[in-house]
């Protein structure tokens, strides 16, 4: 078991180029990604070539550590393609390879055998033996099973040395280790090689049989119905059991979430890790850090499997739609000589009081007087997927709500 004094590394999603400069500005430790093919958010805009290798750049210069993703269950017809892959990214030398198949794994080894692999908890490790398996495979770090209770974890954690990661924050999956098959069945859309459709997430009626003209309520709470749609994961109120239990990886899901979401969630760990590890002894959990998390779009919040909250039944795994508290109106593209440009992305009239969430500095709220177009010229209401300019001086890749 290694050392539970080391500071934890954050690890967030990065679902393309601008989220993983969102992500490194906001406090990430080490972020994930995908190329176009071979993980498990295909519907992500994920990483070309070329943005790639800007990626990587971009994270090495600010001493942030790139995982790309390889985590999908390959047939035959997809090994000579992976192997094709894994000779472009051995040559850009990512932090490490994330696996949930043995044959990848063992592709990955033998095509660029000096980049590390993890093993991705799609690979559901939930036992200290299947554990001790990999680390003597040769792994570098073990993203576990959510499945598993902190006890666990640290029963795990007190037999190997090998690394653990586990995830703490976002969406999860309704089927064991995120092994699904309903999305194949209903649409055609394999969940294991990346093609999820979500149909955990859709709202469910029942049809009898004889009177198919007919549909039932399946009455779960007044906002609908969600019978497969498991709550959001939230553990920043227990992190001091989280990282007491031997795990060193602090995982966040999101990749095909929003610029807002990825922001925030990162800029809230980031601060709850620090005070943490400033003081361990005196860390206390903030109820304001938790509300803030509250502020991007989310289901429900569970500790999931960690407490014990869903085993036996003793919490119900529907959690309804997402909410978004705040609407998220912009992001902060650059800034120059105190004027700000911003990509909008919800309708900014003048006169709104807006919030700025900035990387590195504290919040400004003001009251929006005037902004301009591209072009120089004033702009009464500013709509999506415009570009406006404000004259306030605000860090890039600041988040605007109201």
């Amino acid at each position: 078991m290694k050392s539970v004094n080391r500071k934890a590394e954050l690890v967030a999603p990065a679902g393309n180029l601008q989220k993983l400069k969102v992500a490194v500005e906001y406090g990430a430790d080490a972020v994930y990604l995908g190329g176009r093919r071979f993980s498990l958010r295909a519907r992500s805009e994920n990483f070309t070539p070329s943005e790639m290798t800007e990626g990587l750049s971009y994270a090495r210069a600010r001493n942030v550590r790139v995982y790309v993703l390889l985590n999908v269950f390959p047939h035959n017809r997809h090994l000579d393609e992976m192997r094709a892959f894994l000779e472009y990214l051995g040559d850009l030398r990512p932090d490490a390879f994330v696996v949930s198949d043995i044959g990848a794994f063992e592709v990955a080894r033998e095509i660029a055998p000096l980049v590390p692999v993890h093993i991705s908890t799609q690979a559901n490790v939930t036992n200290w033996r299947t554990a001790r398996f990999w680390q003597e495979m040769g792994a570098s770090r073990l993203i576990l099973a959510r499945e598993l209770s902190l006890q666990e974890i640290e029963e795990i954690a007190a037999r190997v040395e090998v690394d653990l990661e586990i995830f703490v924050h976002g969406a999860m999956c309704m089927a064991y280790s995120g092994r699904c098959f309903l999305s194949r069945h209903l649409t055609g859309r394999d969940a294991n090689l990346g093609d999820c459709s979500q149909s955990c997430r859709w709202k469910y009626r029942v049809v009898e049989e004889t009177r198919p003209a007919e549909t039932f309520e399946v009455e779960e709470h007044p906002e609908g119905t969600f019978i497969f749609s498991s709550r959001d994961l939230c553990m920043i109120e227990h992190l001091p059991a989280v990282l007491q239990s031997g795990v060193y990886g602090l995982k966040i899901e999101g990749r095909m979430k929003s610029v807002y979401y990825l922001g925030i969630t990162t800029r809230t760990y980031r601060m709850a890790l620090d005070r943490y590890h400033a003081s361990p002894a005196d860390y206390a959990p903030d109820p304001e850090l938790v509300e803030e998390l509250r502020q991007t779009g989310n289901r429900e919040f569970t500790t999931g499997f960690y407490l014990g909250e869903m085993q036996d039944g003793r919490a119900p795994a529907g959690g309804a739609e997402r909410k978004s508290v705040r609407s998220f109106v912009g992001l902060v593209t650059g800034s120059d000589d105190g004027r700000a440009t911003v990509e909008v992305r919800g309708q900014i009239r003048r006169g709104d009081t807006l919030e700025a969430i900035q990387p590195k500095a504290d919040s400004v709220r003001w009251v929006v007087d005037s902004m301009f177009g591209e072009n120089g010229q004033p702009v009464e209401i500013a709509q999506p997927n415009s570009v406006i300019h404000l004259p306030i001086h605000l860090q890039t890749f600041s988040l605007l709500r109201k």
